[in-house]
């Protein structure tokens, strides 16, 4: 078990926008969070990240989150959020580098062959190998968030965390992306969870799925349960299956 969430609750005042739910992710799994907005996903990637407070158990490999140092908790989560707050203005590279941080006894430990290799990389996965001199601020919404995808591909996570990580990128990119954490994702000793809007992303590329209303989990477990109809229609109040099928139409 490379994480298990046990009745998760994060309030904002007295809203709770998580309410008690618990999930569990394995080696190898691909887990989509799917469900309408304001569900609480991205609530509960802040939850099980440890970047907001939580109630409840958030175990990592047995270990329980709140009593890992930063630094331990970056060797086994690597988060890409929405939206990255830039202020400095870095170069592409030195931002990927930074990645490198957990891995490294300090700032001015010395040299780090192997995570040189990973940043290169993460550089060439991503699409920003020409881009690694330009300064971030430089750079368009889309190429910003590939450059923090770059960087936690280079963090070398156990568990990668995505909330909404195709949220700004084109099509080209939205491809590589989920292409890439399926890649991950089947690598020893790696999972992912991601969240996602898109149902055909998450139908296409995900190994399990938790669908999520209201701050509660409707249903979890390997997608082909989940996304039922039933299920689906209970979360977003409308026929999903019948309007999937619409939109699709004119690509047939």
């Amino acid at each position: 078990m490379m994480l298990e969430a046990r009745r998760i609750t994060l309030s904002y005042g007295p809203h709770e926008a998580v309410k008690d739910v618990s999930l569990h992710l394995e080696e190898g799994q691909c887990l989509m969070v799917i469900g309408p907005n304001g569900a609480g996903k991205s609530s509960l990637i802040a939850a099980l990240s440890g970047s907001k407070p939580y109630a409840g158990t958030v175990l990592l490999n047995g270990q329980d989150s709140k009593a890992l140092s930063p630094r331990g908790r970056a060797r086994l989560v690597g988060v890409l959020s929405q939206r990255q707050a830039v202020h400095y203005a870095f170069t592409v590279e030195e931002v990927v580098r930074l990645g490198r941080y957990p891995h490294r006894k300090g700032w001015f430990s010395g040299a780090d062959p192997a995570g040189e290799a990973m940043v290169d990389r993460a550089l060439a996965w991503t699409g920003m190998g020409e881009m690694r001199s330009r300064s971030i601020l430089s750079l368009s919404g889309g190429e910003r968030q590939r450059a923090f995808l770059a960087q936690v591909l280079a963090q070398d996570p156990a568990i990668l965390m995505l909330d909404e990580p195709a949220d700004s990128l084109d099509l080209k990119y939205q491809k590589t992306l989920f292409e890439l954490t399926e890649t991950w994702a089947r690598q020893p000793g790696k999972a992912v969870i991601s969240v996602v809007h898109d149902l055909s992303i998450a139908r296409r590329y995900g190994s399990h799925a938790m669908l999520m209303h209201h701050g509660k989990c409707v249903a979890q477990g390997e997608k082909a349960v989940v996304l039922k109809a039933d299920n689906l229609n209970t979360a977003y109040g409308m026929d999903v299956y019948a309007w999937m099928r619409d939109l699709s139409r004119p690509w047939i």
